[in-house]
């Protein structure tokens, strides 16, 4: 799906996904004392507004103009810069901290989004990816159902191959979807995610 797409799908809903964190973001970065943040694939900017309002200096980049107009106004006076820009070309800030929510792409674009997003942080920086995972096609609800945009958390270790890095987790983890969701069902539904948090040495 390319930008143009992307865009026809955020103009199309006041809002498309929800306004708090992802689930996994919140639990595994909420002690992470502040310092420089970047927000690769932001959408709507939920992630990137949880890492403000708890202190963060926020880069926020996705390829759709209009996802990132509406996280800019979302935001007010918070300390995000708003990008537009493609994760596998644009200039990325050097950080403290990268994350990568549900970017999902085929393998070659993957490794390439994967390993700049890595040479952005300064040693000691923490990446944190989570990603629908491959399971999930025939085990899981909801997400890509192309194949070939899934993948695991040995895949996203794999791409960083003779890079300098700690891993603190990395490893499949089951996410709850409510019925009341637009992308659940008549019950509650669990989805499978991929999920890397690494320090960088």
């Amino acid at each position: 799906m390319d930008a143009d797409a992307w865009d026809a799908r955020y103009a199309a809903s006041d809002q498309v996904w929800s306004r708090g964190p992802n689930q996994f973001v919140e639990a595994e970065l909420a002690d992470l004392p502040p310092g420089a943040a970047l927000d690769v694939a932001c959408g709507e900017g939920r992630n990137a507004l949880w890492l403000a309002q708890r202190g963060w200096d926020v880069t926020a980049l996705d390829f759709s103009a209009v996802a990132v107009e509406r996280g800019r106004r979302l935001a007010g006076d918070l300390p995000v810069a708003w990008v537009v820009g493609d994760a596998l070309t644009v200039e990325l800030p050097e950080v403290d901290l990268v994350v990568l929510a549900y970017l999902q792409l085929a393998e070659d674009e993957r490794r390439t989004a994967v390993r700049r997003s890595f040479a952005a942080l300064r040693p000691g920086g923490t990446f944190f990816l989570v990603a629908h995972d491959s399971t999930n096609l025939t085990e899981g609800t909801g997400g890509p159902q192309d194949p070939a945009v899934l993948y695991t958390a040995d895949d996203v270790l794999a791409d960083l191959a003779g890079e300098p890095f700690d891993v603190v987790r990395a490893g499949r983890v089951a996410r709850v979807v409510p019925a009341d969701d637009d992308h659940g069902g008549e019950a509650d539904r669990t989805a499978w995610d991929a999920l890397v948090r690494l320090v960088r040495r």
